[in-house]
C-alpha cells in the first residue's frame, strides 16, 4: 500500500467521524484529537475502523505511538510493511 493509498485510507475513516474538518487543513504534526475535535471515544472508533479496513491489529498499548496525523501514518506504514 502506497503512502497516497494509506492517506485516503485514514481520510475516508476520519470523515466518518468528523466529516466537518477538511483532511488536508489537518496540521499532521498537532495532537489529531484536537486538531478534529475528537473525544475519546470517536479516537477508539477511527483506530477500530483503520484495524477492520486495513486488517491490523492495534492494541491500545499502541495508541500513544497515534497522536498526531504524521505519528498515526507512520505507525500504520510500519505496520503494513
Amino acid at each position: 500500500m502506497t503512502d497516497q493509498d494509506l492517506r485516503a485510507v485514514v481520510a475516508q475513516q476520519l470523515g466518518r467521524i468528523a466529516p466537518e474538518i477538511p483532511f488536508d487543513d489537518i496540521n499532521p504534526s498537532e495532537d489529531l484529537r484536537e486538531e478534529c475535535d475528537i473525544d475519546s471515544m470517536d479516537f477508539l472508533t477511527l483506530i477500530t475502523g483503520l484495524g477492520k479496513e486495513l486488517s491490523l491489529p492495534m492494541p491500545e498499548a499502541d495508541y500513544d505511538q497515534m497522536r498526531t496525523l504524521d505519528d498515526l501514518l507512520a505507525y500504520l506504514g510500519s505496520r503494513l510493511t
